[in-house]
């Protein structure tokens, strides 16, 4: 096929999330048609290197969570960069300025810290490349529980009682235990939707989950916990966004942890498709998507929540770079909606692409039209 579209598959990362960030990128690349692409792996190492050479030498041959890794030997990568010249993307080599190849478009495969957080998709959008995923402000947003849960608040999305404390703050636990009961979950506000968050049934965990999550970040959540079903369901989207069917999560660990979501296949049985009612389904489908629009996203997202016994579908977050593992609900949900894992990443690719069209229309020459 001519004309094939050049997509960099970008993993890794400066994260907590690193390895999974792996793992979901080779689910990725499987599944990008060949005839219809030419893909770009390019990793970014934990000391935030940016690498480009074939999968299978930047990856090593461990496939668990727990051991896979970035190869750094000598021969295995070549360090690069994404340059903008006169309005094309060129993947450059550094050591010797070469043009590898323009690339056409980015699919960002970052989970937390700097990937999912505004922090890639600033520096994208300056190379001025098409990127799959939420914008800046939307992954930002996203990505910060307590602004997220702010913004829901205001726009009257059902969200649970919490409190935001910095590590410079006093937290006492007596207070808090009066005002959220027990138990209660303690999260950075700033991480991946697993990473560092603790179930505090009494103060010994609590302090020790205060602790653990300011591990993670400079300010955490803590939230009340809910009686209910969890349940998630898939979005996709730019102007018009659609909701899958949603999914039910029962958890086989305390909850549904790191390890339960990405590791321990195992972890926690699903319901894909929940088991509802119709009215029950169209209700959790424009929760998500007034989630999705108050929170300023684009492309993709996964939102999570808790179905409680009268109805209500509260929000717990949103995920805009949701994992696309094996065991990753986003990709399974829209599956049983219809949509097959290679047509929804073209579907992605698309939107992507129609997003930066749209972002070229707008006028940057204010002087000369005064």
């Amino acid at each position: 096929m001519e004309n094939k579209i050049k997509i960099a598959v970008v993993f890794g990362g400066q994260s907590a999330e690193h390895e999974i960030s792996i793992i979901s990128a080779i689910n990725v690349m499987k599944s990008l048609s060949m005839k219809k692409y030419d893909i770009f792996p390019i990793a970014i190492s934990k000391d935030g290197g940016w690498f480009f050479d074939s999968f299978d030498k930047l990856v090593s041959t461990e496939t668990d969570a727990k051991t896979i890794h970035l190869e750094t030997g000598a021969g295995s990568r070549t360090a690069i960069t994404l340059i903008s010249n006169q309005g094309k993307t060129g993947l450059i080599d550094v050591k010797d300025g070469r043009v590898i190849s323009q690339i056409d478009v980015v699919f960002p495969v970052l989970h937390g810290t700097n990937g999912e957080d505004g922090a890639i998709q600033g520096f994208l959008k300056l190379v001025g490349v098409p990127f799959v995923g939420a914008g800046v402000l939307g992954s930002a947003i996203g990505m910060d529980k307590d602004v997220m849960k702010r913004l829901l608040k205001e726009a009257g999305v059902s969200i649970t009682d919490f409190l935001v404390f910095s590590n410079n703050s006093k937290i006492d636990y007596e207070k808090i235990e009066a005002k959220l009961g027990l138990p209660m979950f303690v999260k950075p506000a700033n991480a991946g939707s697993s990473v560092g968050v603790s179930r505090a049934e009494n103060k010994a965990e609590f302090l020790k989950a205060v602790k653990k999550a300011f591990l993670f970040d400079q300010k955490i959540v803590i939230e009340k916990a809910i009686s209910g079903e969890e349940i998630e369901i898939s979005v996709i989207g730019n102007e018009n966004p659609r909701a899958s069917l949603p999914g039910r999560v029962i958890p086989n660990h305390k909850f549904y942890d790191y390890e339960a979501k990405y590791i321990d296949e195992n972890g926690a049985n699903f319901e894909i498709p929940a088991k509802l009612s119709e009215e029950l389904i169209r209700k959790i489908q424009a929760v998500a998507i007034q989630t999705y629009q108050t929170l300023c996203c684009e492309g993709m997202a996964r939102v999570d929540g808790f179905l409680t016994e009268d109805g209500d579908f509260i929000i717990i977050e949103i995920n805009t770079i949701p994992g696309f593992t094996s065991i990753s609900m986003y990709p399974k949900l829209w599956k049983v909606s219809g949509l097959a894992y290679p047509d929804l990443l073209d579907q992605l690719v698309k939107l992507a692409i129609d997003r930066r069209k749209k972002e070229m229309e707008i006028e940057v020459n204010f002087v000369n039209k005064i």
